[in-house]
């Protein structure tokens, strides 16, 4: 898929595979920069004296390289590259990198497929505009998994933004989820204000102890409040959230008022 740069920028690192390996140096193909070739001069195959270069690499091999510039006198701008200017975990990072996009571009297309559109117009209509948001595709899918209301913070919308929400949470494993809720407490007890106060301590208490869980409770305006939760998936997430709920309003309801829980991302 083309990327909404045509060449990659002085020192990125960048995937390629080993098209031609000659006495002199190596012409590779950029995976992620299609119909692009880059060239690694033999002085930039490894370090030291390098004696025979299929020593070190080969035909149909993938690649990490440095971008050291661009040849703007060659034909078609070649890409002058370094492969020993990348160490080994820069290499792995870069790849795991590359494979997650790789992954990224693959559900971008089964979503415009399933909306009924083709990729390229997809990447038109939101597409190069969540690789400026986020970096990446990857990226802006792990932020929709990561928190319901992601893309709307960041203003975009669309028919899209649900279908795409979907696939993030059923395709992509984040470092953590954040869900939201409302929470109506009311009470017309004398003691009413402490009650309420005492109902959100119980929905607290839910998370105390456990691993990884974060509760937050804001209050929007009388009666509501909004509980956000952070947590490692969307299972623990959703229960925790349900179970904190209820706690405050079965608590209330005990000192003779009444609660109400409502799941949205409002």
């Amino acid at each position: 898929m083309a990327q909404a740069n045509d060449m990659p920028d002085e020192g990125e690192l960048v995937v390629a595979t080993v098209k031609q390996v000659k006495n002199f140096g190596v012409v590779v193909e950029l995976d992620e920069y299609p119909g692009k070739e880059g060239f690694i001069h033999i002085a930039e195959v490894a370090s030291g004296w390098v004696k025979y270069i299929r020593d070190h690499v080969r035909e149909g091999q993938k690649v990490v390289c440095k971008v050291l510039g661009i040849d703007e006198r060659r034909k078609n701008r070649t890409v002058d590259l370094s492969l020993k200017a990348v160490n080994e975990h820069q290499k792995r990072e870069k790849i795991q990198q590359w494979k997650s996009e790789q992954k990224a571009q693959k559900l971008l297309q089964l979503l415009c497929e399933n909306m009924g559109m083709g990729i390229g117009k997809g990447m038109e209509e939101f597409g190069y505009d969540l690789i400026a948001e986020y970096g990446s595709l990857y990226h802006a899918f792990e932020a929709a998994a990561m928190k319901e209301v992601a893309l709307e913070e960041s203003g975009f919308e669309g028919a899209w933004i649900q279908p795409f929400i979907k696939m993030a949470r059923e395709n992509i494993t984040p470092p953590y989820v954040e869900i939201h809720g409302i929470l109506e407490l009311t009470s017309t007890n004398p003691e009413g204000i402490q009650d309420i106060r005492s109902s959100l301590e119980k929905a607290e208490s839910v998370v105390k102890g456990i691993d990884d869980v974060k509760l937050d409770i804001l209050y929007i305006g009388s009666p509501r409040y909004r509980l956000v939760l952070v947590a490692p998936n969307y299972k623990v997430a959703e229960d925790i959230l349900r179970s904190a709920a209820q706690a405050a309003v079965d608590h209330l309801n005990s000192r003779s008022g009444s609660g109400k829980f409502v799941r949205n991302k409002e």
